[in-house]
């Protein structure tokens, strides 16, 4: 253990190796109801080059390596089940480049959203990027690794695993891997014509290897934005509700949620339509055949936008919403659980009903929603629980509450989101027994050591 220690700090240095006590706690947990880990190192590398080196290391000794970025996914998927390093890559942080005519950028792995956000809204103001509702420091490349979305997911072609136009990974070998057109040429635009390699690094739970830089796409920012409200009484209109919206293409991001605070929300569901325009001839036209399409329902007096206050437009409009970061404290006890599912539209009543029962059976608090994604391919179906980290039996509630929204997707024909072990095995037992055996195939071509991040997309024993 001594000479692993010594040999990490001459790769990256004292001040960015630690094995103290109170360290490794925080680094073996996060705010989900996942149980602890704990690692026997941490380090903080600042080029890929001593991730390589670490990763060299890691593989000569047999010992686990856990890539980790902001801390925020909430399923455990950075907390080292196994030992080993944790792999903390918030020092890999600078913006390499941004391409004002084909539209992208290249950043470390990790680069924060908040970072690239302010980059932007100051050097180039005139592009953005997607932005999840995560915290600011959430990072570039956790986030599509476990292909989140934001903002502009609805609009802009998809998941943000979907607007990755390039990637550098550093291999369990020790290799260092570029994926992309930067494989070819010096530039980042794109995956395509070439064999799609980045796929083996999304989704994957940092169990192929650790990403060190990202192509991300970017997108116009427009002068003017706002927000329609459409509130519903009927959940079991709210897939058609969604479909004549994203008809119109109107939207840059739909989103639906349903929470029973405040009291007067409870009982309804909220459709939010949000609009960016030029001009304010283009604002009024986008909002006018937004409200035709649902007009039918306007007619019928079943449905309707309900008036927004300036403050509440606000809350709404900022990227990321805070709201949610809000809510996740409601409890007062440092917990929260943000899971979820991704599912056809039509999967939203069901969904809905799944987790009014799961959050009564539990006794747990919720909040529940969806963000439409790819004009309307998909939706991500979240179901969030905030609890009490120091009351044990809230916290065995949420835990129960989260296995059964996990199995309730999957038996709604959804996939649970960014799960945890349990659920990943739920969906491993699910699959089809050829791709579960690919799976492992790959694994065990690209991890011949066993070291990255052992444990998740691994069949129960």
């Amino acid at each position: 253990m001594n000479d692993i220690h010594d040999e990490l700090v001459r790769i990256v240095g004292a001040a960015y190796v630690s094995r103290a006590e109170e360290e490794l706690y925080i680094y073996g947990r996060d705010q989900g109801v996942q149980p602890p880990g704990r690692p026997d190192y941490v380090v903080l590398p600042v080029t890929t080059e001593e991730v390589r080196r670490i990763v060299l290391v890691a593989g000569e000794n047999g010992v686990p390596i856990v890539p980790m970025g902001g801390g925020l996914v909430l399923s455990g998927l950075s907390v080292p089940l196994k030992g080993g390093i944790v792999l903390d890559m918030k020092r890999m942080n600078r913006i390499l480049e941004v391409n004002e005519f084909s539209h992208y950028c290249v950043v470390e792995a990790g680069t924060s959203q908040g970072a690239l956000q302010a980059y932007l809204a100051r050097r180039h103001p005139s592009l953005k990027h997607s932005v999840p509702d995560a915290p600011p420091v959430a990072t570039i490349a956790g986030n599509v690794a476990i292909h989140g979305s934001g903002h502009l997911s609805q609009s802009e072609g998809g998941f943000h695993s979907e607007m990755v136009t390039g990637l550098e990974v550093v291999l369990p070998t020790g290799e260092v891997c570029r994926l992309g057109s930067c494989s070819t040429v010096d530039k980042w635009f794109s995956r395509a014509p070439l064999p799609d390699l980045a796929g083996l690094f999304l989704g994957w739970n940092g169990t192929t290897g650790v990403i060190t830089k990202v192509g991300l796409k970017l997108f116009p920012s427009f002068p003017l934005k706002d927000v329609l409200m459409f509130m519903t009484e009927d959940i079991d209109a709210v897939p058609e509700v969604i479909a004549r919206i994203v008809s119109t293409e109107m939207g840059e991001d739909i989103n639906f949620f349903v929470t029973p605070k405040p009291a007067y929300f409870d009982g309804f569901q909220m459709t939010n339509v949000h609009v960016v325009a030029r001009t304010p001839r283009e604002m009024k036209l986008k909002q006018a055949l937004v409200r035709e399409s649902v007009q039918p329902y306007l007619d019928r007096k079943e449905a309707g936008f309900l008036p927004l206050p300036a403050h509440m437009k606000g809350n709404l409009l900022a990227a990321p919403q805070k709201s949610l970061s809000e809510f996740a404290d409601i409890r007062k006890g440092g917990g929260f659980e943000y899971v979820g599912s991704i599912m056809p539209v039509e999967g939203i009543p069901g969904a809905y009903r799944a987790g009014l029962g799961i959050a009564d059976r539990n006794g747990v608090t919720y909040s529940m929603g969806a963000r439409v994604v790819g004009r309307g391919h998909a939706v991500m179906f979240y179901y969030a629980f905030p609890f009490n980290r120091s009351d044990g039996d809230e916290v065995h509630r949420v835990r129960h509450a989260l296995e059964e929204a996990n199995r309730a997707a999957l038996d709604l024909g959804g996939i649970p989101w960014k799960t945890e072990v349990a659920g990943q095995r739920m969906i491993l037992a699910r699959m089809d027994p050829a791709t579960v055996a690919l799976m492992e195939r790959l694994r065990a071509l690209l991890d011949p050591h066993g070291i990255m991040n052992p444990g998740n997309w691994e069949v129960a024993p």
